[in-house]
């Protein structure tokens, strides 16, 4: 449930906070949106806090379906925006919003939004429960770990998830084919800084479909969203590993990759695009079919338009 913060900066807020609070199962998507904080992971230590919108069973037969979004930078929970000047202006992109657009764009999906452990400064978001990150997020990525990484976590996180939600048929936080609930579906958005995430996982999939452990959850990934990664390191936003690479179109999980001029036409960071160009034309090259598309190519790149590949994707 949404717990209701003192320190909301307007009325406008506070209001919408309360009302937010409702744990419902069904109705608006203000009452099908449920707050899960601390949510163990893989090492129990290594907590996130989550959002779930659950979708809309009018009309729906249950679906044990799940999309999960991993946020950028300034993102945050609309409470902790509104108190930032930097945050403010961008409310509409909160996580609670980001959600309520994923519901339209997955209706017959459960939606989870998985909160950085990390904000630096109030900004800069730091996904070091997946992968070993800088204060500023930039991520420094390794292979597969049976003793935990991205994927470990993800799957802690959703099963812990599920359990506190009370969600039924829920995954188990470890174990092989028999602990796979029947119909399990699974896609995963990163936007931005997010995109870090992903990159992880790629990273841990040679490994992962190699351990019987493990492997049953990775064929429950059904597509793979970047949505205009970036981060402040130097190189690595997009992959470029060639091996891994050939993982990844191996794996059949449906890639999709959506970018804007904020990105990869930015002369001050040229590597991003070259990166996203050899990412699509290395996965072509092994047989994958990625999706991928350049949004609001004939305006100028801004931060707005970054945001807009959110709802544009």
């Amino acid at each position: 449930m949404l717990q209701v913060s003192a320190q909301a900066g307007t009325m406008r807020e506070r209001q919408w906070l309360l009302e937010a609070s409702r744990d419902a199962r069904c109705g608006s998507p203000l009452q099908r949106l449920q707050r899960l904080l601390a949510v163990p992971g893989y090492v129990p230590s290594r907590v996130n806090d989550m959002l779930l919108l659950r979708p809309d069973t009018d009309g729906h037969k249950y679906h044990n379906k799940h999309v999960v979004f991993f946020h950028g930078d300034i993102q945050n929970f609309q409470e902790e925006m509104a108190l930032q000047a930097e945050g403010a202006q961008w409310l509409s992109w909160s996580l609670e919003q980001v959600a309520f657009i994923l519901g339209r764009r997955f209706p017959d999906r459960y939606v989870w939004v998985v909160r950085a452990s990390r904000m630096y400064l109030h900004k800069f978001s730091c996904y070091h429960n997946f992968v070993e990150s800088n204060m500023f997020g930039a991520p420094e990525h390794s292979p597969y770990s049976p003793e935990g990484g991205a994927l470990h976590q993800l799957r802690a996180l959703l099963s812990h998830g599920m359990e506190q939600a009370s969600l039924p048929n829920p995954l188990q936080p470890q174990g092989g084919a028999s602990t796979i609930p029947s119909g399990f579906s699974l896609m995963l958005v990163g936007f931005s800084k997010g995109c870090v995430v992903l990159n992880q996982m790629v990273y841990e999939l040679g490994g992962a479909r190699a351990d019987p452990q493990m492997a049953p959850f990775i064929k429950c990934i059904a597509a793979m969203y970047w949505l205009d990664g970036g981060h402040p390191g130097g190189g690595e936003t997009w992959v470029t590993d060639k091996q891994v690479l050939k993982e990844l179109a191996a794996s059949r999980v449906s890639i999709h990759a959506h970018v804007t001029p904020y990105e990869v036409c930015d002369p001050m960071r040229a590597w991003v695009g070259r990166e996203h160009r050899y990412f699509i034309k290395t996965l072509e090259e092994f047989g994958a079919c990625p999706s991928k598309k350049l949004h609001f190519e004939d305006e100028p790149p801004s931060i707005e338009n970054h945001f807009r590949v959110i709802q544009e994707f």
